[in-house]
């Protein structure tokens, strides 16, 4: 979704500050369902640009190489305090089947802001017979504390709605499985499996259930067996459980080789299944879904990963035609475990 936090317009109406108008409208933008729940880390587009573990725990320690991913997203540059999120992921391989991980994140959204840790279990099940037969299951559980902040100081009075709590804190779990055979992969996760109830709002415009689920799967291929290219459809499709809210990704990348690592770029779309009326100038009623389109591209040089996303939302009404610009940073660091004859670049990078 377009922002990491969604509330009930009971709550915003008595805000003062002229930074807290731009998300108001950006929750005009999307019917009601979507005000009624949020996500811990937002699900974006980091998973295109090598970094799936930041939303399926089961990838932990599933790569050949140990990583470290950093990534800083800012959306529309020329509106004052808009959202903007980091994170930084780390996972390992202990042993022959355990993966360990730990992410941070700090995610803002005008007056609001959220601040975390999660730290990751997996367990990988590898049925391979040889090295040209990759045939791989994974089960991976994320356990998390996370930090709401509202920053009040700037309002002109007391809101008896937002009351005068400004922090809370809360923890919460994900559960992912991986399955990769050959060039093929399927990721399942839940996200926020467990109900909580916070005290930084009024209870009834965030709800306790923030679950959401994410289903992905493609495929990595070469049009012959010496072609420097390769090519990898996917899809990604997320749904939360409290509000019924869809959407899906179509996905495309692309992958050149070189001696020194590889080149690859890719486009994505995204389209919710909920739509939104709004009134134009003439008085005419229309109905507009979130869209994305997001180009990427990135090297792998050696060991580094460097990845730039532009995301630009294709809406009639938009809050800016800004965009959104997300950069992601990533090492590659310990001994390689490479072993598979495969396409698969998450496994064998």
């Amino acid at each position: 979704m377009t922002s990491s936090i969604h509330l009930k317009p009971c709550f915003i109406k008595h805000t003062y500050r002229l930074k807290f108008l731009g998300l108001l409208l950006l929750i005009l933008l999307f019917n009601s369902s979507a005000l009624k729940a949020q996500e811990v880390i937002p699900t974006y587009s980091d998973y295109l640009t090598d970094n799936l573990y930041l939303i399926h725990p089961s990838m932990a320690g599933a790569s050949s190489y140990d990583q470290i991913r950093l990534t800083g997203r800012r959306q529309w540059f020329d509106v004052e305090d808009a959202p903007n999120l980091q994170t930084a992921a780390y996972n390992t391989r202990a042993g022959e089947k355990i993966g360990l991980g730990g992410i941070l994140f700090r995610d803002e959204n005008g007056n609001f802001s959220k601040m975390g840790a999660y730290a990751t279990f997996a367990y990988h099940l590898m049925f391979s017979r040889s090295t040209a037969d990759l045939n791989q299951l994974s089960f991976g559980v994320s356990a998390g504390i996370i930090q709401h902040r509202l920053d009040t100081s700037g309002f002109t009075r007391f809101d008896p709605l937002l009351g005068a709590s400004d922090t809370d804190m809360f923890a919460n779990m994900d559960l992912g499985v991986s399955y990769y055979v050959s060039d093929f992969y399927f990721h399942f996760a839940a996200k926020n499996i467990l109900s909580v109830n916070r005290e930084l709002f009024y209870s009834d415009a965030v709800p306790s259930n923030m679950r959401k689920y994410l289903f992905s799967g493609g495929y990595v291929f070469s049009l012959n067996p010496n072609d420097p290219w390769s090519f990898e459809p996917s899809i990604l499709f997320q749904a939360r459980e409290a509000t019924n809210e869809m959407a899906l990704d179509a996905n495309m990348k692309a992958y050149y080789e070189l001696e020194f690592g590889n080149l690859w770029g890719g486009l994505s779309y995204r389209n919710s299944f909920e739509s939104t009326e709004y009134t134009s100038a003439g008085e005419e009623i229309n109905r507009q879904q979130l869209r994305y389109i997001s180009p990427f591209v990135g090297v792998d040089y050696k060991k580094f990963i460097f990845g730039y996303t532009f995301s630009y939302q294709v809406n009639s009404l938009v809050l800016s035609n800004g965009g959104f610009h997300q950069i992601t940073l990533g090492y590659n660091f310990g001994e390689s475990r490479k072993r598979y004859d495969c396409k698969c670049p998450a496994i064998n990078n």
